[in-house]
Protein backbone atom coordinates (compact mmCIF):
# COMPACT_ATOMS: atom_id res chain seq x y z
CA UNK A 1 0.00 0.00 0.00
CA UNK A 2 1.41 3.55 -0.83
CA UNK A 3 2.36 5.41 2.15
CA UNK A 4 -0.29 8.09 -0.03
CA UNK A 5 -3.13 5.60 0.28
CA UNK A 6 -2.31 5.08 4.39
CA UNK A 7 -5.54 6.02 6.53
CA UNK A 8 -4.77 8.92 8.69
CA UNK A 9 -5.11 7.42 12.37
CA UNK A 10 -3.43 10.06 14.64
CA UNK A 11 -2.15 13.61 14.95
CA UNK A 12 1.63 12.42 13.57
CA UNK A 13 0.28 11.40 10.53
CA UNK A 14 -0.90 14.72 9.79
CA UNK A 15 2.53 15.81 11.23
CA UNK A 16 4.84 13.11 9.25
CA UNK A 17 4.89 15.10 5.56
CA UNK A 18 6.14 18.03 6.91
CA UNK A 19 8.75 16.00 9.09
CA UNK A 20 9.96 13.63 5.69
CA UNK A 21 10.45 17.35 4.19
CA UNK A 22 13.55 17.84 6.21
CA UNK A 23 17.17 17.40 4.01
CA UNK A 24 20.61 17.82 5.37
CA UNK A 25 21.84 21.22 3.90
CA UNK A 26 24.00 19.56 1.01
CA UNK A 27 20.87 18.24 -0.50
CA UNK A 28 18.84 21.34 -0.19
CA UNK A 29 17.02 22.51 -3.85
CA UNK A 30 15.90 25.20 -5.63
CA UNK A 31 12.32 24.60 -7.05
CA UNK A 32 11.23 28.11 -8.59
CA UNK A 33 7.18 28.16 -10.41
CA UNK A 34 6.51 31.27 -12.35
CA UNK A 35 2.94 32.60 -14.37
CA UNK A 36 2.57 34.22 -17.24
CA UNK A 37 -0.91 35.34 -19.14
CA UNK A 38 -0.82 33.83 -22.95
CA UNK A 39 -2.08 36.32 -25.60
CA UNK A 40 -3.09 36.04 -29.19
CA UNK A 41 -0.72 37.95 -30.97
CA UNK A 42 -2.79 39.38 -33.49
CA UNK A 43 -5.61 41.00 -31.29
CA UNK A 44 -3.76 40.94 -27.93
CA UNK A 45 -6.61 39.34 -25.87
CA UNK A 46 -6.58 36.06 -23.97
CA UNK A 47 -6.02 32.87 -25.38
CA UNK A 48 -9.29 30.16 -24.92
CA UNK A 49 -8.02 26.29 -24.31
CA UNK A 50 -10.28 24.24 -27.09
CA UNK A 51 -9.11 26.88 -30.16
CA UNK A 52 -7.65 25.46 -32.82
CA UNK A 53 -4.66 27.64 -32.38
CA UNK A 54 -5.45 27.52 -28.33
CA UNK A 55 -4.04 26.74 -24.63
CA UNK A 56 -4.21 22.72 -25.25
CA UNK A 57 -2.97 23.10 -28.55
CA UNK A 58 0.36 24.93 -27.35
CA UNK A 59 0.94 22.12 -24.85
CA UNK A 60 0.12 19.25 -27.66
CA UNK A 61 2.89 21.29 -29.63
CA UNK A 62 5.51 21.03 -26.48
CA UNK A 63 5.45 17.43 -26.20
CA UNK A 64 8.09 16.91 -28.98
CA UNK A 65 10.47 18.14 -26.31
CA UNK A 66 10.02 15.45 -23.63
CA UNK A 67 7.40 16.62 -22.25
CA UNK A 68 4.17 13.91 -21.48
CA UNK A 69 0.71 14.84 -21.44
CA UNK A 70 -1.19 15.27 -17.91
CA UNK A 71 -4.63 14.85 -18.63
CA UNK A 72 -7.83 15.09 -17.36
CA UNK A 73 -10.64 13.33 -19.05
CA UNK A 74 -9.93 13.48 -22.50
CA UNK A 75 -7.92 17.20 -22.01
CA UNK A 76 -4.28 17.46 -21.97
CA UNK A 77 -4.04 20.22 -19.24
CA UNK A 78 -0.68 20.04 -17.91
CA UNK A 79 2.41 18.20 -18.92
CA UNK A 80 5.29 16.44 -16.92
CA UNK A 81 8.83 15.35 -17.67
CA UNK A 82 10.84 12.50 -17.09
CA UNK A 83 13.73 13.34 -14.17
CA UNK A 84 16.48 12.05 -16.50
CA UNK A 85 15.10 15.02 -19.19
CA UNK A 86 15.05 17.71 -16.79
CA UNK A 87 12.23 17.13 -14.81
CA UNK A 88 9.46 19.57 -13.73
CA UNK A 89 5.93 20.17 -14.49
CA UNK A 90 3.74 22.89 -16.60
CA UNK A 91 0.39 23.28 -15.56
CA UNK A 92 -2.54 25.72 -16.25
CA UNK A 93 -3.93 28.17 -13.49
CA UNK A 94 -7.81 29.25 -14.23
CA UNK A 95 -7.23 31.27 -17.06
CA UNK A 96 -5.01 29.27 -18.72
CA UNK A 97 -1.98 31.73 -16.86
CA UNK A 98 0.68 29.21 -18.32
CA UNK A 99 3.08 27.68 -15.61
CA UNK A 100 6.38 26.39 -15.40
CA UNK A 101 6.73 24.71 -12.04
CA UNK A 102 10.73 23.95 -12.06
CA UNK A 103 12.12 20.93 -10.76
CA UNK A 104 14.08 20.62 -7.52
CA UNK A 105 18.00 22.26 -8.74
CA UNK A 106 21.19 22.33 -7.00
CA UNK A 107 21.80 25.83 -7.77
CA UNK A 108 20.40 29.23 -9.60
CA UNK A 109 22.84 28.72 -12.49
CA UNK A 110 20.73 25.72 -13.27
CA UNK A 111 17.61 27.65 -12.56
CA UNK A 112 18.70 30.22 -15.21
CA UNK A 113 19.32 27.25 -17.71
CA UNK A 114 15.66 25.72 -16.69
CA UNK A 115 14.03 28.81 -17.13
CA UNK A 116 16.24 29.91 -20.29
CA UNK A 117 15.13 26.58 -22.08
CA UNK A 118 11.38 26.79 -21.13
CA UNK A 119 11.31 30.49 -22.28
CA UNK A 120 12.89 29.29 -25.94
CA UNK A 121 10.55 26.74 -26.44
CA UNK A 122 7.33 28.43 -25.71
CA UNK A 123 8.77 31.16 -28.02
CA UNK A 124 8.97 28.78 -30.60
CA UNK A 125 5.34 26.98 -30.28
CA UNK A 126 4.04 30.14 -29.40
CA UNK A 127 4.98 32.06 -32.38
CA UNK A 128 3.76 29.13 -34.53
CA UNK A 129 0.64 29.46 -32.96
CA UNK A 130 0.36 33.04 -32.76
CA UNK A 131 0.62 33.13 -28.81
CA UNK A 132 2.73 35.45 -26.69
CA UNK A 133 3.57 35.62 -23.19
CA UNK A 134 2.72 38.77 -20.94
CA UNK A 135 4.92 39.11 -18.34
CA UNK A 136 3.16 40.86 -15.50
CA UNK A 137 1.09 39.94 -12.47
CA UNK A 138 -1.99 41.44 -13.01
CA UNK A 139 -4.36 41.31 -16.80
CA UNK A 140 -3.68 45.19 -17.72
CA UNK A 141 -7.06 45.30 -19.95
CA UNK A 142 -8.85 42.49 -20.05
CA UNK A 143 -11.92 42.47 -18.05
CA UNK A 144 -13.08 39.46 -16.17
CA UNK A 145 -15.86 38.29 -17.90
CA UNK A 146 -13.47 37.62 -21.27
CA UNK A 147 -11.28 35.46 -18.87
CA UNK A 148 -11.23 31.73 -20.70
CA UNK A 149 -11.86 29.44 -18.28
CA UNK A 150 -9.61 25.93 -18.25
CA UNK A 151 -11.30 22.84 -17.96
CA UNK A 152 -9.98 21.47 -14.68
CA UNK A 153 -12.82 20.55 -11.99
CA UNK A 154 -10.59 21.40 -9.28
CA UNK A 155 -11.23 25.53 -10.54
CA UNK A 156 -14.46 24.89 -11.18
CA UNK A 157 -15.58 24.02 -7.71
CA UNK A 158 -13.48 26.82 -6.34
CA UNK A 159 -14.93 29.29 -8.80
CA UNK A 160 -18.26 28.62 -6.93
CA UNK A 161 -16.94 29.01 -3.74
CA UNK A 162 -15.01 32.16 -3.91
CA UNK A 163 -17.66 34.62 -3.94
CA UNK A 164 -18.69 33.44 -0.74
CA UNK A 165 -15.64 34.30 1.02
CA UNK A 166 -14.62 37.90 -0.84
CA UNK A 167 -14.77 40.11 -3.63
CA UNK A 168 -11.78 39.57 -4.98
CA UNK A 169 -11.11 36.19 -5.36
CA UNK A 170 -12.03 35.78 -9.22
CA UNK A 171 -9.91 38.15 -9.79
CA UNK A 172 -6.91 35.96 -7.87
CA UNK A 173 -8.09 33.55 -10.00
CA UNK A 174 -8.76 34.76 -13.51
CA UNK A 175 -6.16 37.58 -13.97
CA UNK A 176 -3.20 36.99 -11.54
CA UNK A 177 -0.14 35.87 -12.27
CA UNK A 178 3.03 35.10 -9.25
CA UNK A 179 6.34 34.06 -8.82
CA UNK A 180 7.67 32.18 -6.48
CA UNK A 181 10.66 29.64 -5.05
CA UNK A 182 10.36 26.65 -3.12
CA UNK A 183 13.06 25.73 -0.22
CA UNK A 184 14.05 23.47 1.82
CA UNK A 185 14.54 22.95 5.68
CA UNK A 186 16.92 20.75 7.78
CA UNK A 187 14.55 20.29 11.10
CA UNK A 188 12.06 21.63 12.82
CA UNK A 189 13.80 24.02 14.65
CA UNK A 190 15.49 25.41 10.89
CA UNK A 191 11.97 25.89 9.28
CA UNK A 192 10.56 27.79 12.43
CA UNK A 193 13.59 29.96 11.79
CA UNK A 194 13.13 29.92 8.14
CA UNK A 195 9.28 30.66 8.30
CA UNK A 196 10.00 33.62 11.02
CA UNK A 197 12.51 35.08 8.76
CA UNK A 198 10.34 34.79 5.27
CA UNK A 199 6.93 35.46 6.72
CA UNK A 200 8.25 38.77 8.12
CA UNK A 201 10.07 39.60 5.10
CA UNK A 202 7.94 38.92 2.68
CA UNK A 203 5.85 42.47 2.40
CA UNK A 204 10.49 43.41 1.08
CA UNK A 205 9.52 40.36 -1.99
CA UNK A 206 6.46 42.34 -2.81
CA UNK A 207 7.66 45.71 -2.81
CA UNK A 208 10.64 44.42 -4.94
CA UNK A 209 8.36 42.70 -7.18
CA UNK A 210 5.52 44.79 -7.81
CA UNK A 211 3.96 44.50 -11.45
CA UNK A 212 0.85 45.13 -11.05
CA UNK A 213 -0.16 48.37 -11.69
CA UNK A 214 -2.81 48.67 -13.92
CA UNK A 215 -6.71 47.18 -14.24
CA UNK A 216 -9.35 47.43 -16.59
CA UNK A 217 -6.77 49.78 -18.88
CA UNK A 218 -6.48 51.99 -16.03
CA UNK A 219 -3.99 52.79 -13.27
CA UNK A 220 -5.36 50.83 -9.88
CA UNK A 221 -3.67 52.84 -7.84
CA UNK A 222 -1.14 50.26 -6.33
CA UNK A 223 2.55 49.38 -6.08
CA UNK A 224 0.93 45.40 -5.94
CA UNK A 225 -2.62 44.91 -6.43
CA UNK A 226 -2.11 41.36 -7.27
CA UNK A 227 -1.25 41.70 -3.45
CA UNK A 228 -4.25 43.97 -2.69
CA UNK A 229 -6.56 41.14 -4.03
CA UNK A 230 -5.24 38.42 -1.57
CA UNK A 231 -6.29 40.67 1.01
CA UNK A 232 -9.97 40.22 0.08
CA UNK A 233 -9.85 36.85 -1.08
CA UNK A 234 -10.77 33.99 1.08
CA UNK A 235 -9.37 35.23 5.11
CA UNK A 236 -10.09 31.40 5.70
CA UNK A 237 -6.71 30.14 4.20
CA UNK A 238 -5.06 33.39 3.04
CA UNK A 239 -2.88 36.17 4.59
CA UNK A 240 -0.38 36.61 6.88
CA UNK A 241 0.34 34.25 9.83
CA UNK A 242 0.48 35.78 12.91
CA UNK A 243 0.92 32.64 15.25
CA UNK A 244 3.56 31.56 13.23
CA UNK A 245 5.71 34.07 15.25
CA UNK A 246 4.98 32.68 18.63
CA UNK A 247 7.22 30.88 20.90
CA UNK A 248 5.72 27.57 20.12
CA UNK A 249 5.95 27.45 16.77
CA UNK A 250 5.56 23.67 15.20
CA UNK A 251 4.86 21.64 12.60
CA UNK A 252 2.17 20.78 14.98
CA UNK A 253 1.10 24.14 15.44
CA UNK A 254 0.99 24.33 11.23
CA UNK A 255 -1.42 21.01 11.36
CA UNK A 256 -3.99 22.56 14.29
CA UNK A 257 -4.05 26.03 11.43
CA UNK A 258 -4.76 24.06 8.46
CA UNK A 259 -7.31 22.04 10.00
CA UNK A 260 -9.12 24.61 10.84
CA UNK A 261 -8.96 25.65 6.65
CA UNK A 262 -12.13 24.77 5.02
CA UNK A 263 -11.80 21.98 2.71
CA UNK A 264 -12.41 22.98 -1.36
CA UNK A 265 -12.30 18.76 -2.74
CA UNK A 266 -11.57 15.44 -2.25
CA UNK A 267 -10.28 13.49 -5.57
CA UNK A 268 -11.55 9.65 -5.41
CA UNK A 269 -10.97 7.36 -8.74
CA UNK A 270 -10.13 10.15 -11.03
CA UNK A 271 -13.37 12.88 -9.61
CA UNK A 272 -13.13 15.81 -7.98
CA UNK A 273 -16.40 15.54 -5.15
CA UNK A 274 -16.83 19.35 -4.05
CA UNK A 275 -16.77 19.52 -0.30
CA UNK A 276 -16.21 23.19 -0.05
CA UNK A 277 -16.63 24.87 3.41
CA UNK A 278 -16.65 21.14 5.15
CA UNK A 279 -14.35 20.20 7.69
CA UNK A 280 -11.00 18.38 7.63
CA UNK A 281 -11.29 17.47 11.30
CA UNK A 282 -14.71 15.55 10.54
CA UNK A 283 -13.39 14.44 7.98
CA UNK A 284 -10.72 12.66 10.30
CA UNK A 285 -13.48 12.04 12.27
CA UNK A 286 -16.15 10.15 9.32
CA UNK A 287 -18.27 12.33 9.30
CA UNK A 288 -18.72 13.58 5.27
CA UNK A 289 -22.28 13.49 4.43
CA UNK A 290 -20.42 12.82 0.84
CA UNK A 291 -18.31 10.29 2.31
CA UNK A 292 -20.17 8.61 5.42
CA UNK A 293 -17.90 6.54 7.00
CA UNK A 294 -15.16 6.91 5.44
CA UNK A 295 -11.56 9.12 6.91
CA UNK A 296 -9.20 10.65 4.71
CA UNK A 297 -5.72 9.58 3.42
CA UNK A 298 -2.19 10.93 3.79
CA UNK A 299 -3.27 11.94 -0.12
CA UNK A 300 -6.01 13.42 0.83
CA UNK A 301 -4.13 15.55 3.90
CA UNK A 302 -1.65 16.70 1.11
CA UNK A 303 -4.83 17.68 -1.42
CA UNK A 304 -5.95 20.02 1.47
CA UNK A 305 -2.49 21.75 2.05
CA UNK A 306 -2.49 22.99 -1.74
CA UNK A 307 -5.73 24.58 -0.77
CA UNK A 308 -4.09 27.18 1.58
CA UNK A 309 -2.90 30.21 0.38
CA UNK A 310 -1.00 32.31 2.99
CA UNK A 311 2.21 34.84 2.27
CA UNK A 312 4.28 31.45 3.10
CA UNK A 313 3.19 28.11 3.05
CA UNK A 314 4.59 24.79 4.87
CA UNK A 315 4.31 21.88 3.23
CA UNK A 316 7.54 19.64 2.54
CA UNK A 317 9.56 22.43 1.95
CA UNK A 318 8.82 26.51 2.49
CA UNK A 319 7.14 27.99 -0.34
CA UNK A 320 7.43 32.30 -0.94
CA UNK A 321 4.24 33.46 -1.93
CA UNK A 322 4.85 37.65 -2.03
CA UNK A 323 6.20 37.99 -5.69
CA UNK A 324 3.80 39.45 -8.80
CA UNK A 325 4.50 37.53 -11.54
CA UNK A 326 7.26 39.58 -13.73
CA UNK A 327 10.10 39.78 -16.42
CA UNK A 328 12.34 36.73 -17.31
CA UNK A 329 14.71 38.57 -14.76
CA UNK A 330 12.32 38.54 -12.35
CA UNK A 331 12.10 35.47 -12.11
CA UNK A 332 15.93 34.42 -11.54
CA UNK A 333 15.91 37.22 -9.16
CA UNK A 334 12.95 36.22 -6.97
CA UNK A 335 15.01 32.66 -6.10
CA UNK A 336 18.27 34.31 -5.55
CA UNK A 337 16.67 36.78 -3.12
CA UNK A 338 15.54 34.00 -1.00
CA UNK A 339 18.00 31.37 -2.02
CA UNK A 340 20.99 34.20 -0.72
CA UNK A 341 18.70 34.83 2.82
CA UNK A 342 17.79 31.17 4.05
CA UNK A 343 20.18 28.83 2.14
CA UNK A 344 23.58 30.39 3.75
CA UNK A 345 23.60 30.15 7.54
CA UNK A 346 25.19 33.54 8.51
CA UNK A 347 22.75 35.58 6.45
CA UNK A 348 19.77 33.59 7.80
CA UNK A 349 21.24 34.09 11.31
CA UNK A 350 21.87 38.11 10.44
CA UNK A 351 18.05 38.29 8.73
CA UNK A 352 16.77 36.86 12.20
CA UNK A 353 18.58 39.07 14.19
CA UNK A 354 16.81 41.64 12.39
CA UNK A 355 13.34 40.39 12.47
CA UNK A 356 13.40 38.78 15.55
CA UNK A 357 12.41 42.28 17.67
CA UNK A 358 10.17 43.42 14.82
CA UNK A 359 6.35 43.98 16.09
CA UNK A 360 3.50 41.53 13.93
CA UNK A 361 1.09 44.17 13.89
CA UNK A 362 3.56 46.28 12.67
CA UNK A 363 4.55 43.55 10.09
CA UNK A 364 0.66 43.77 8.80
CA UNK A 365 0.68 47.10 8.70
CA UNK A 366 4.00 47.36 5.99
CA UNK A 367 2.25 44.56 4.21
CA UNK A 368 -0.46 46.74 3.43
CA UNK A 369 1.27 50.00 3.46
CA UNK A 370 3.52 48.37 0.34
CA UNK A 371 0.86 47.16 -1.67
CA UNK A 372 -0.24 50.81 -2.10
CA UNK A 373 2.77 52.36 -1.94
CA UNK A 374 6.07 50.18 -2.93
CA UNK A 375 9.02 51.58 -1.50
CA UNK A 376 7.40 55.00 -0.53
CA UNK A 377 6.34 53.19 2.31
CA UNK A 378 7.58 53.83 5.92
CA UNK A 379 8.65 51.27 8.88
CA UNK A 380 8.89 52.56 12.18
CA UNK A 381 11.67 55.68 12.19
CA UNK A 382 12.60 53.52 9.04
CA UNK A 383 12.30 54.20 5.47
CA UNK A 384 11.44 50.91 3.63
CA UNK A 385 14.00 51.84 0.96
CA UNK A 386 16.67 51.42 3.83
CA UNK A 387 15.01 48.05 5.00
CA UNK A 388 15.17 46.97 1.62
CA UNK A 389 18.73 47.65 1.15
CA UNK A 390 20.09 46.20 4.37
CA UNK A 391 17.94 42.81 3.29
CA UNK A 392 19.41 42.49 0.07
CA UNK A 393 22.86 43.08 1.19
CA UNK A 394 22.74 40.02 3.21
CA UNK A 395 21.10 38.02 0.25
CA UNK A 396 24.08 39.33 -1.51
CA UNK A 397 26.26 38.53 0.89
CA UNK A 398 24.74 34.98 1.42
CA UNK A 399 25.00 33.98 -2.70
CA UNK A 400 28.77 35.00 -2.10
CA UNK A 401 29.36 32.75 0.49
CA UNK A 402 27.79 29.68 -1.51
CA UNK A 403 30.98 30.11 -4.16
CA UNK A 404 29.11 28.88 -6.71
CA UNK A 405 29.95 30.00 -10.14
CA UNK A 406 29.15 29.53 -14.18
CA UNK A 407 30.93 29.32 -16.74
CA UNK A 408 32.08 32.69 -16.99
CA UNK A 409 33.23 32.54 -13.07
CA UNK A 410 30.00 34.53 -12.22
CA UNK A 411 28.88 33.68 -8.92
CA UNK A 412 25.26 33.47 -7.87
CA UNK A 413 24.64 36.99 -6.92
CA UNK A 414 24.68 37.87 -10.96
CA UNK A 415 20.78 37.04 -10.69
CA UNK A 416 20.23 40.03 -8.08
CA UNK A 417 21.36 42.32 -10.65
CA UNK A 418 17.68 43.19 -11.15
CA UNK A 419 16.60 43.94 -8.15
CA UNK A 420 20.66 46.46 -7.45
CA UNK A 421 18.80 48.69 -10.01
CA UNK A 422 15.50 48.78 -8.28
CA UNK A 423 17.83 50.36 -5.44
CA UNK A 424 19.67 52.41 -7.11
CA UNK A 425 16.87 54.06 -9.54
CA UNK A 426 14.60 53.85 -5.92
CA UNK A 427 11.55 52.64 -8.61
CA UNK A 428 10.13 49.44 -8.29
CA UNK A 429 8.46 47.69 -11.59
CA UNK A 430 5.65 49.03 -11.29
CA UNK A 431 6.92 52.34 -10.27
CA UNK A 432 8.70 51.98 -14.41
CA UNK A 433 5.21 50.71 -15.73
CA UNK A 434 3.76 53.91 -14.36
CA UNK A 435 6.42 55.92 -15.76
CA UNK A 436 6.52 54.33 -19.28
CA UNK A 437 2.42 54.39 -19.02
CA UNK A 438 2.36 58.18 -18.48
CA UNK A 439 5.17 59.67 -20.72
CA UNK A 440 6.32 57.40 -22.97
CA UNK A 441 3.17 55.42 -24.16
CA UNK A 442 0.39 57.97 -24.48
CA UNK A 443 -1.58 55.73 -22.15
CA UNK A 444 -1.72 53.07 -24.50
CA UNK A 445 -1.21 49.83 -22.96
CA UNK A 446 -0.49 47.89 -26.62
CA UNK A 447 3.43 48.68 -25.78
CA UNK A 448 3.29 46.86 -22.88
CA UNK A 449 2.33 43.69 -25.19
CA UNK A 450 5.45 44.72 -27.07
CA UNK A 451 7.95 45.08 -24.10
CA UNK A 452 7.00 42.88 -21.40
CA UNK A 453 6.69 39.74 -23.03
CA UNK A 454 8.65 36.69 -21.39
Amino acid sequence: MSIHSKEIESKADLIKPFEDGEKKPCDFRIGTEHEKFAFHLNTLKPVSFSEKKGIEALLLSLKKYGWESILEGNNTIGLKRKESLGGGTITLEPAGQLELSGAPLNNLHETFDELNEHRIQISKEGSELGIGFLSAGLTPDWAIDEMPVMPKKRYEIMRNYMPKKGSLGLDMMFRSTTIQVNLDYSSEADMVKKFKVSLALQPIATALFSNSPFLNGKLNGYNSYRSHIWTDTDPDRTGFLPFVFEGDMSYEKYVDYALKVPMYFIYRDGNYIDVSGLSFENFLEGRLAELPGEKPTIFDWENHLTTIFPEVRLKSFLEMRGADGGKFESVCALSSFWVGLLYDQISLDSSWDLIKDFDVDKIQDLRLQIVKNGLKSSFGNSTVLSLVTSVLNLSNEGLKRRDVFNGNGQDESIFLNPLRKIIETERTPSDELVKKFLEDWDKDLVNMYKEYTF
